[in-house]
C-alpha cells in the first residue's frame, strides 16, 4: 500500500507541473500584463521599468521556476482588475464553493445510491420505472435550465426558497464562512445544491443499477443464495459490496467535476463562489485569477483522485496485488 501511495504521489506531482506549465503559458501568451496594470498615460520608460520589476525580461525557464515557487506558496500575484491579492480573493470565495459542492455531492450520493440499489433489485416495478424516467430527465436537461425551472417553481410561483445569493453566513475560526448554521443560509443552499447535484445523482443511480444487475447474475451470488443466506445478506453483504469500486471511482471524479463545473450554477443563482469569480475574470481577461483557478482545480482533482485510488485499493485488494505483480 505504501509503495502504491508513493507511486501515485509522484504521478500527482507530474500532473501538477504540467498544469502549472499551462497556467504559466496564460501569463506569457494571453494578453500583456503590463497593459493590464498601467493606464494610457504611462510613458514607455515606466512600462519598461514595470516589465523589469515583474521579471518579464528574464529567460522563460527562470520565469517558470519563479511561477512554480510562488504557486507552491499560494502566491498568485495581484488581480489586474480588482487590484487585490489573488490568494485573498480565492480564500474569500473558496468556502462558498466547497460548501455548495459538498452538499451537492452528499445529496447525489445519499439519493442516487438507494435509488440505484432499488432499481437494480426490483427493475420491473412502477417505482423503478419512475426513477429511470427521472434519471433521463436529470441527464438530458442542461444545468442552467434546471436551475431556472427550480427558481420559477419554488421561488417565483411558490415563494418558498430564495432565488439568489448565499443568505446569512457566520464565520468560524476567523476565516471560514458557512451558511449551514443559519436558516437563511440553509434555505439559500437548497436550490443550487439540487441543481448542481442532480446530474451526478442520476449518473450514480444508473451506474449502481447497472452494476447491481450484472453482479446479481454472477455464479457466486447464486451460490450464496443456494447456501441459504438471507436476501439482505446477499444483496447488501455480497452484491452491493462488489459494486463499490466503480461507484467510488465515479463518485470521486464527480466531486472534482462538481467543484470545477459549478460555474454555471453559481452564475444562475449568483452564488458568491470561485466559479462566479472565474467567470468574471474571463470576461475581464484577469489572467492571475484564471491561472490560480486552473491550478487550484487541478490540485483538488489530484487530491481527490489520490484518495479514490487508496479507497478502491482498500475495497478491492486484487488491485493492490495486480499492481505489485506488475
Amino acid at each position: 500500500m505504501l509503495a502504491f501511495a508513493i507511486r501515485r504521489l509522484i504521478q500527482a506531482v507530474g500532473v501538477m507541473l504540467v498544469v502549472a506549465l499551462i497556467s504559466f503559458l496564460l501569463f506569457r501568451f494571453v494578453g500583456d500584463p503590463v497593459n493590464q496594470l498601467v493606464g494610457v498615460d504611462t510613458t514607455p520608460e515606466q512600462r519598461a521599468q514595470l516589465r523589469q520589476d515583474l521579471g518579464l525580461n528574464d529567460p522563460v525557464y527562470v520565469q517558470f521556476g519563479r511561477f512554480v515557487g510562488k504557486a507552491a506558496r499560494f502566491d498568485f500575484g495581484i488581480s489586474y482588475q480588482i487590484k487585490q491579492p489573488v490568494a485573498d480573493l480565492i480564500a474569500s470565495r473558496l468556502p462558498a464553493t466547497l460548501e455548495l459542492s459538498l452538499v451537492s455531492a452528499v445529496f447525489a450520493l445519499l439519493v442516487g445510491l438507494p435509488m440505484g440499489v432499488y432499481t437494480g433489485l426490483y427493475p420491473q416495478t412502477l417505482l423503478s420505472r419512475l426513477f429511470l424516467a427521472l434519471s433521463l430527465t436529470g441527464i438530458s436537461l442542461p444545468t442552467f435550465l434546471i436551475g431556472i425551472l427550480l427558481i420559477f417553481i419554488f421561488s417565483v410561483n411558490l415563494g418558498w426558497l430564495p432565488s439568489f445569493g448565499r443568505g446569512e453566513v457566520v464565520t468560524i475560526g476567523g476565516f471560514w464562512t458557512t451558511g449551514l448554521l443559519t436558516r437563511s443560509g440553509l434555505s439559500s443552499l437548497i436550490l443550487p445544491a439540487i441543481t448542481l447535484g442532480l446530474f451526478q445523482m442520476t449518473l450514480i443511480m444508473r451506474l449502481v443499477r447497472g452494476e447491481m444487475l450484472e453482479v446479481l447474475r454472477t455464479d457466486y451470488i447464486k451460490f450464496a443464495r443456494a447456501r441459504g443466506l438471507s436476501s439482505r445478506a446477499v444483496n447488501f453483504g455480497h452484491a452491493l459490496k462488489n459494486t463499490l469500486v466503480p461507484v467510488i471511482t465515479i463518485t470521486g471524479l464527480q466531486i472534482g467535476s462538481i467543484i470545477a463545473f459549478s460555474i454555471i450554477t453559481e452564475t444562475v443563482f449568483q452564488w458568491p463562489g470561485m466559479g462566479l469569480l472565474f467567470l468574471q475574470a474571463v470576461q475581464n481577461v484577469d489572467i492571475p485569477i484564471m491561472a490560480a483557478y486552473l491550478l487550484l482545480i487541478a490540485f483538488l482533482f489530484t487530491i481527490i483522485n489520490f484518495i479514490v485510488d487508496l479507497l478502491y485499493v482498500a475495497v478491492d485488494p486484487r488491485i493492490r496485488i495486480g499492481g505489485a505483480g506488475a
